[in-house]
């Protein structure tokens, strides 16, 4: 099921950052007017979003198979997956905070 949650979240980077490059291009770049405009937008925050959640799930499972594939000791690799688990949670937050957070 891993191999199938990763390829899935592949195509919803993939396809979010072909179309995020395809804004940049239409608009000549990005400034802190795209910016902003672009997150003022409700449906591109929600979609930023998912791009987020997919990037995270992707990290997660990436890495807790090179700590099962690579950490023999149960104890490290635990510790390894709970501040990984920690972390990812963390850049949600951070991620949520700069959709919907105050301005």
């Amino acid at each position: 099921m891993s191999w199938l949650a990763q390829r899935i979240t592949a195509v919803i980077m993939a396809i979010y950052t072909v179309v995020f490059l395809a804004i940049l291009m239409w608009n000549g770049g990005l400034d802190f007017t795209l910016w902003t405009s672009l997150l003022a937008n409700g449906p591109f925050r929600l979609v930023t979003l998912l791009f987020m959640i997919a990037l995270l799930y992707h990290a997660w499972v990436g890495v807790r198979d090179i700590y099962m594939d690579y950490i023999k000791p149960a104890g490290v690799r635990i510790a390894m997956q709970v501040i990984s688990i920690a972390l990812l949670v963390a850049y949600f937050g951070w991620t949520l905070q700069l959709l919907w957070g105050v301005r």
